[in-house]
């Protein structure tokens, strides 16, 4: 029998905060960290909204007390502060240990400096250290050497399902029996090239998002971090780690539908959904609350709520697109939703699908519109769907 893989430690970066607890804060406040641009230096600061961490490269590198950031992307660094939060480990124990980060923006950041010294200059030398980090490997070492994790080290990008799936090869490699405790997660930081290349896609609301509303015109950008500890039960015998869930089903499907586009009848997202709760052996009564990956696009939300229906039929759980507080964080979505999907579960808290007014005509279900405490949830699905077709879903439980 598979062994069971434990979450038994968290750490998240995002606008809601640099903490847990500036999170959890927000979630029960309603507030989110959504709001014209200010800091990226960009055309469009002050007039479109997005996701943005207020912290500068500089301010982060100080609170990771490194003596410079010269040889660090955003990404890195934002991954750095969240890896930090959840990984603990004491090297003498006989434990194999692993890491897995997933980055759809890697270095950008850094190389579009040197993009803009050679359109002037029309010479590269002296900024070459920019190009360095570029490749989405960079922030997955960058982040290991500070961590010090030396067994087995991997980097996944398949869009915005990217940090969903890291954590998917992670529990695989602990139910196989190849590593005992591994960092899971990912890390993605705002830059001009993505935000422009949303804004040629025509799919960036000009306001705040309005995920699952009948008038929802497109999504906010964001950026963060985040990861999660796994462990099989005989390392926590031997870290001494106490659970906070089980992560208890997963499933990764592909429609390859279209590059960008998700399959009108949610094929994808059904499928992912339907193995997820497979592999977790669950019914889908068992489903307390979706954390939908709900981008406030027409195509993905109209998408991923029909998959819901066909799926859960007359039993609708309780869903709601947390993205409205993040924005959309990309390779890092997957992760921070899975992060909150837990804090959710501890706290006993339904957060609500922000901005959320009508109903959408084609389907008859509604998200969560407003905050809920006291809440018993012990079973929470979370999606992830990325471009190309590749969706996730994972399925956290609580512990006995």
């Amino acid at each position: 029998m598979p062994q069971k893989i434990y979450i038994t430690g968290l750490g998240i970066v995002s606008a809601l905060g640099p903490s847990l607890e500036h999170t959890v804060e927000a979630l029960r406040l309603g507030r989110t960290g959504i709001r014209k641009i200010k800091h990226l230096k960009t055309r469009y600061r002050g007039i479109l909204p997005a996701g943005e961490i207020d912290f500068t490269n500089e301010e982060l590198a100080e609170m990771l007390h490194l003596p410079s950031i010269k040889r660090y992307s955003r990404t890195a660094l934002l991954g750095m502060l969240a890896a930090k939060q959840a990984w603990q480990h004491d090297e003498k124990l006989p434990l194999r240990t692993g890491f897995v980060s997933a980055t759809s923006v890697g270095g950008i950041d850094r190389s579009e400096l040197a993009y803009k010294h050679f359109m002037v200059n029309n010479d590269i030398r002296g900024c070459l250290h920019k190009m360095m980090s570029h490749d989405c490997g960079d922030s997955t070492e960058r982040i290991a050497d500070f961590l010090n994790i030396r067994g087995f080290v991997s980097t996944i990008s398949t869009a915005c399902s990217s940090s969903s799936n890291a954590m998917i090869l992670g529990g695989r490699m602990i139910q196989n029996g190849m590593v005992d405790k591994i960092l899971v997660g990912g890390t993605d930081a705002l830059t001009v090239y993505t935000l422009n290349g949303f804004h040629t896609l025509k799919i960036l609301d000009e306001e705040w998002c309005m995920p699952f509303d009948k008038n929802r015109r497109g999504l906010n950008l964001g950026e963060g971090a985040a990861y999660l500890t796994l462990e099989s039960e005989e390392s926590m015998k031997i870290s001494g780690s106490q659970p906070l869930c089980e992560l208890r089903g997963f499933g990764n499907t592909n429609d390859a539908f279209h590059q960008t586009a998700s399959s009108p009848d949610g094929a994808g997202a059904y499928h992912a959904m339907q193995l997820a709760l497979k592999r977790g052996n669950l019914d889908i009564s068992d489903i307390d609350y979706i954390n939908a990956h709900g981008t406030a696009t027409p195509n993905n939300d109209l998408s991923e709520g029909t998959a819901i229906k066909n799926l859960f039929k007359d039993y609708i759980p309780q869903f709601s697109s947390t993205k409205s507080f993040t924005g959309h964080t990309l390779a890092a979505a997957g992760a921070i939703e899975a992060v909150i999907s837990v804090l959710l579960m501890r706290n006993k808290m339904l957060a609500p699908n922000l901005n959320f007014h009508d109903r959408m005509d084609e389907l008859n279900i509604e998200p969560v519109k407003i905050f809920n405490q006291d809440v018993e949830l012990k079973t929470v699905l979370s999606n992830s769907f990325g471009f190309g077709g590749n969706c996730s879903s994972l399925v956290f439980t609580e512990t006995a």
